[in-house]
């Protein structure tokens, strides 16, 4: 595949000076070369991926319009439902799940001719930050297998990551895209809520999800932004375009961003790994030299982000994976007797230990006197958190975060307590609650190797600004231009 960024190989493609044929099945023959070690995918589509990419490449000989990501090998998380194959959430409760539809994403790169090659890997129904609480199988991390890629969209960024494929889709919710963008080096942007319709994603905490791009570059980031944005009337929460406008997020990147103003919170950066520590002051410094200006501010609710938000989290959680009984589709228990067995043992023997764990929190939490000790403090705390946003885009253009407060782990690490492994996303949830856009961008490497990823948060809206400002570092580094061992040069 040459391992050429998604916009490259378009464009090589729809000139005629590549095939589509020959990209996908280069993309393949990396599968089979390193996804018995990474086990990135749950799903590949290869056939229909090949006629897809004849078709393509047919219609560029006939010189009929290709869409803006012709020919290009794409995955997708598996909790994204697509009308061919499985969907499975990485759960063994929709193991044998086919959706009857296509979600709002899959249309729109179908519609842009991108090739689909499979579907990966996450933590079960998205409740992890190490894709360990798969069903089905652990994914592993492309630049040291000994080491998570992150989750929980895990698999999306191992298999970019491994140049398995040239982009992938995931889904956010407490950051969900950029820590795994992180732990593997790659790009991973989280939209703004409302920006990307999540009709056809599997409802997680509907209130701070999203759907968003994982790629080897900025450009990729803005191309897939290019194609996934914008309304769709299926998803309620979905902005009108009316309302935030529209843009070429691809062309809006050579822009220039004259007196940049960055908001830092130094205190955010005590207590993190000194490695992590290093690499965010020194993507700090490569700013400045390019004339931005650094703000200190205050985030005083900041710290509050995690709990707050995994209180709301877990409580969406429980009413959205109520569906999943035994009954209406799903995994059924064979030793079930009546209903109320079908639904108790059909969960108890299908859902996964993190799941159920976050099922059981929901229900005290959600529990008489708790609601209001809990979850409606939870709410409070969540507006005081973007009152502390709004504030810091007055002052600044962006905020500049560690992704993590560590590079990736070891399996096992943190699953034998659940809250260090919440605290992988300490730094990443509270662009969810507020529900702002937020990228993951390379920024170094620590000492062992593992990828450091910076990330850029900006105000409701403003992804055009947020990929201008990651382009600016992009270009002055060659981080994104690493890839692992297993990558053949």
């Amino acid at each position: 595949m040459e391992h050429l960024a998604a916009t490259t190989i378009r464009n090589r493609i729809a000139c005629g000076a590549i095939k589509s044929i020959d990209i996908v099945r280069q993309a393949f023959a990396q599968i089979e070369k390193s996804d018995s070690d990474v086990q990135a995918y749950l799903t590949l589509f290869k056939d229909q991926a090949l006629q897809q990419a004849e078709a393509i490449d047919q219609k560029i000989a006939s010189r009929r319009p290709v869409g803006a990501l012709a020919g290009v090998p794409v995955a997708v998380s598996d909790n994204i439902c697509t009308a061919f194959g499985p969907t499975t959430c990485g759960s063994k409760m929709l193991q044998n799940f086919h959706a009857p539809y296509n979600a709002h994403v899959i249309e729109k790169l179908l519609e842009a001719d991108a090739v689909l090659v499979g579907k990966t890997n996450l933590d079960e129904f998205a409740m992890g930050s190490s894709t360990e609480y798969s069903g089905f199988q652990q994914t592993r991390n492309p630049w040291n297998l000994s080491y998570v890629p992150g989750g929980s969209s895990g698999g999306s960024a191992a298999a970019v990551a491994a140049r398995m494929c040239c982009a992938a889709l995931g889904s956010d919710t407490d950051g969900s895209i950029r820590q795994p963008a992180a732990f593997c080096g790659v790009v991973g942007l989280k939209p703004a809520y409302g920006r990307v319709s999540r009709y056809g994603l599997a409802a997680y905490g509907s209130s701070m999800e999203q759907i968003g791009p994982i790629t080897q570059t900025v450009e990729d980031a803005a191309l897939l932004m290019n194609i996934i944005a914008g309304h769709d009337p299926r998803d309620s929460a979905c902005v009108s375009e009316q309302i935030t406008g529209v843009c070429d997020y691809t062309a809006q990147l050579q822009q220039p961003i004259e007196g940049l103003r960055i908001a830092v919170a130094p205190r955010l950066l005590e207590g993190i790994q000194p490695d992590v520590k290093k690499a965010i002051e020194e993507a700090l410094k490569v700013y400045q030299t390019l004339g931005a200006q650094l703000v200190e501010i205050a985030m005083p609710h900041f710290d509050y982000a995690l709990s707050a938000g995994s209180v709301i989290a877990v409580a969406e959680a429980s009413s959205n994976l109520a569906c999943y009984d035994g009954i209406r589709y799903g995994y059924r228990s064979p030793a079930a007797q009546d209903y109320a067995q079908i639904y108790s043992k059909s969960r108890e023997e299908a859902l996964g230990t993190e799941v159920k764990r976050r099922i059981l929190l929901a229900r005290v939490l959600l529990d008489g006197d708790h609601y209001d000790l809990y979850y409606l403090k939870a709410l409070k705390v969540r507006t005081l958190i973007c009152g502390d946003f709004t504030r810091a885009f007055e002052q600044a253009d962006c905020l500049m975060l560690p992704v993590s407060p560590a590079t990736a782990f070891r399996p096992g690490e943190k699953t034998a307590d659940p809250l260090q492994m919440y605290l992988a996303d300490v730094y990443t949830i509270a662009a969810n609650l507020a529900g702002l856009p937020a990228i993951s961008i390379p920024c170094g490497f620590d000492r062992q190797g593992l990828p450091i990823g910076l990330q850029i948060l900006s105000a409701s809206f403003t992804e055009d600004k947020l990929l201008r400002i990651a382009r600016m570092y992009e270009s002055q580094t060659e981080w994104h231009r690493q890839r692992p061992k297993l990558v053949a040069n």
